[in-house]
């Protein structure tokens, strides 16, 4: 068993089951959607989605090695709320928005959010990989059933051959929406484990959404994960801090009007006098005079003399 350090906040474990069996990845992410709530006034069950998503996309990103790497993820159903899209960075570092994302839906009869219905029962799912190589990795499905676990456990096997387990879950206050606690757990089965092994681990699928009441009733993901996981052997291997984070800044939102063109830069000038950018994944504004979006535009006219030359 690992030596880790128990305490309470964000991680993401990562670690092997079953005598290096099955690779093992886990996350414990309130900071993390709770963050993503606030910036974006995030209603009750797209908390619930968005949260799903950001809480795989992190659980995914971590295998990425480089800083320069990064791994998008879109959900483009045909649900209420739109699509929805998350980008994981190296380190569990994520970021992500929904289209609409005050759209409300009643409960489901079982008293939980209707989170397929926000998503949408059809439609595709994209993952892109891009590993500074000369052409990003892209892998696509069919969305299952909108319920974001479910369709990530079917994209593995679909689209990168991998049986997988998957389980998120988000419990957000019904009065005030404020996250409770969100969790994740990333089940991959190696192509030399035992059939006994993924038999077992059938089985305890069906205990897994214990891990979220876990947490949120004061337990570390470590020690949720040893009570929970301890007959399967588990040896965590790595520690990381996810964290919802936005990389925007004003010379990449200058750089994207600049990449605009001259004659839609000289429009907005001659119609707006000013411009003001929202980043989408964050929702910052960035506000722009006449005086800098003509600096922008003689820029843009230096950059196609130099083309041209």
């Amino acid at each position: 068993m690992s030596d880790i350090e128990i305490t309470n906040e964000d991680r993401v474990i990562r670690g092997l089951l079953m005598e290096g069996a099955v690779n093992m990845t886990a996350i414990s992410g309130r900071g993390v959607v709770e963050a993503a709530r606030q910036a974006h006034g995030l209603s009750h069950v797209c908390t619930a989605a968005l949260g799903r998503l950001l809480m795989q996309t992190s659980m995914m990103s971590v295998q990425l090695k480089n800083a320069s790497d990064n791994l998008t993820v879109i959900f483009d159903g045909d649900g209420l709320a739109g699509r929805l899209v998350a980008v994981g960075h190296e380190g569990g570092r994520v970021k992500g928005y929904v289209d609409r994302p005050d759209v409300e839906l009643p409960l489901k009869p079982n008293g939980k959010l209707d989170v397929s219905g926000a998503v949408g029962k059809t439609g595709e799912l994209r993952v892109v990989r891009d590993l500074s190589l000369k052409e990003p990795y892209v892998g696509r499905c069919a969305i299952t059933d909108g319920e974001i676990a479910n369709d990530f456990a079917n994209y593995f096997v679909v689209s990168e051959q991998q049986p997988s387990l998957v389980y998120l879950g988000v419990r957000v206050d019904p009065a005030s929406g404020e996250v409770r606690a969100a969790s994740g757990l990333m089940l991959q089965p190696l192509p030399f484990c035992p059939e006994r092994d993924i038999v077992l681990l059938e089985q305890k699928a069906q205990e897994i959404p214990r891990l979220t009441r876990m947490i949120e009733e004061g337990e570390s993901l470590e020690s949720a994960l040893i009570e929970f996981l301890g007959e399967l052997h588990p040896e965590f291997t790595e520690k990381l801090t996810p964290e919802f984070s936005c990389d925007c800044s004003r010379e990449k939102i200058e750089a994207a009007l600049i990449s605009m063109g001259r004659e839609e830069l000289n429009d907005i000038i001659e119609k707006d006098g000013r411009a003001e950018l929202v980043c989408r994944f964050c929702d910052k504004k960035y506000e722009f005079t006449g005086e800098e979006l003509r600096r922008l535009l003689a820029e843009a006219e230096a950059r196609v003399t130099e083309d041209a030359e």
